[in-house]
């Protein structure tokens, strides 16, 4: 009895035993977050933020280099074309004289009217042999009539003249050249007098508009073809946003944009009107080398957006799919295994690998193909030590 008593006593310890050890080596259920697989609509957008810009911006430049008047017009300020003077130029006064630059132009003064004198001294040589030549050509008239000399020589006599008549041409075209040098050395050495006032150039608008921005405001000299304002359409806005250029091949004129985070309530619809054919290289904030495309959107409700301006930020969202009814899953649920998509569906307290097949997805969802249906559930944000068939308990939710 006693022996029989020992042998259920060692096997219940022995149960026990393997009881503790079975429950120590048990698997634990690993807490997960789920979320289900439904049907419903899912839109596609690239964002990007963007920049207001008047439409069409007038840049008014100095026609003439001179000295620039105060400009009064502040930005904002309406202006009417041919009407609203924008500008006025005045001649600059000629720069004041140094000793030195007196003493040269002295000089090149005195130098000029020895020229002239000279030049006159000239003409009245070659009018002296003009003279002289006609008179030996008279002298030779008589002679040829009469036969003491030969016809060649009356003509060589001839030809003569011709040449003193030009020659006399030429000295009066150099008198006039040099008086002309020597008008130009007094103007150089003439003291500044200030500005011909009566010459005024005045800039008045070329279209309606309001002024957006202004180069100059106090009085300075400024050369031919520099800016002096900047005139626009205020109300007649769009907006630029530079997209990466893997993201614009997607975008097709007339796309439909959402415009947010401009200051309003509610979100601005645009439509694009132009994706540009030449990218460019912009750095990014982490110093990375991308290559961008300017995307245009017209707005399509402008009163809408009257408090904007140019160069106002905003935030477009451009839309690249909107399908009204298509199974999807969050993005947090999917993964990648080589090449595939995966995610792990929960079927009762088990996670199961399963591969997916998926369409467009945006930040948030994703269409799902093939490989789930409406209803299941299935992990979002997957821990690393979850595997295929381990037991997991969802998460209560906060």
């Amino acid at each position: 009895m006693r022996r029989l008593l020992r042998s259920w006593r060692a096997i219940a310890v022995a149960l026990v035993v393997l009881l503790i050890a079975t429950a120590a080596l048990w698997p634990e259920s690993q807490e997960i977050d789920v979320a289900l697989v439904v049907r419903g609509p899912l839109q596609v957008t690239i964002d990007e933020e963007g920049q207001t810009r008047v439409r069409e911006r007038f840049v008014v430049s100095a026609p003439v280099a001179g000295r620039l008047a105060r400009i009064e017009l502040e930005p904002g300020d309406p202006v009417t074309r041919g009407k609203t003077v924008l500008a006025r130029l005045t001649p600059v006064t000629p720069a004041l004289l140094d000793a030195r630059a007196r003493a040269e132009l002295g000089a090149a003064v005195e130098a000029a009217r020895a020229a002239v004198g000279q030049a006159r001294a000239e003409r009245a040589r070659a009018a002296a042999a003009l003279e002289r030549s006609r008179s030996q050509l008279k002298r030779e008239e008589e002679l040829v009539r009469a036969g003491a000399i030969s016809r060649e020589e009356y003509e060589a006599t001839e030809t003569g003249v011709t040449t003193a008549g030009e020659a006399l041409k030429a000295a009066e075209f150099t008198v006039n050249r040099v008086e002309f040098e020597q008008q130009m050395a007094l103007a150089r050495l003439r003291p500044a007098d200030g500005a011909d006032t009566s010459r005024t150039v005045t800039i008045v608008s070329p279209v309606d508009g309001v002024i957006l921005r202004r180069t100059h405001e106090s009085e300075v000299v400024v050369q031919a073809g520099e800016p002096l304002l900047e005139i626009g359409d205020a109300r007649n806005l769009e907006i630029v946003a530079d997209l990466l250029s893997a993201d614009a091949v997607q975008v097709p004129a007339g796309a439909k944009v959402l415009i947010e985070q401009w200051g309003g309530t509610a979100a601005l619809e645009g439509r694009v009107r132009r994706v540009e054919p030449s990218g460019f290289t912009k750095i990014s904030a982490l110093g990375v080398e991308e290559q961008r495309v300017n995307v245009t959107v017209d707005i399509v409700d402008l009163a809408a957006a009257r408090a904007l301006g140019d160069g106002y930020r905003v935030e477009v969202r451009v839309v690249v799919s909107d399908q009204s009814d298509v199974v999807k899953v969050p993005t947090a649920a999917l993964f990648r295994r080589g090449d595939d998509w995966a995610v792990f569906a929960v079927e009762g307290d088990r996670a199961r690998l399963q591969t997916v097949t998926i369409g467009p997805r945006n930040a948030d969802e994703a269409e799902v193909t093939d490989g789930l249906q409406v209803g299941e559930r299935v992990v979002i944000h997957p821990p690393d030590t979850l595997r295929d068939n381990v037991r997991v308990i969802e998460r209560p939710a906060s």
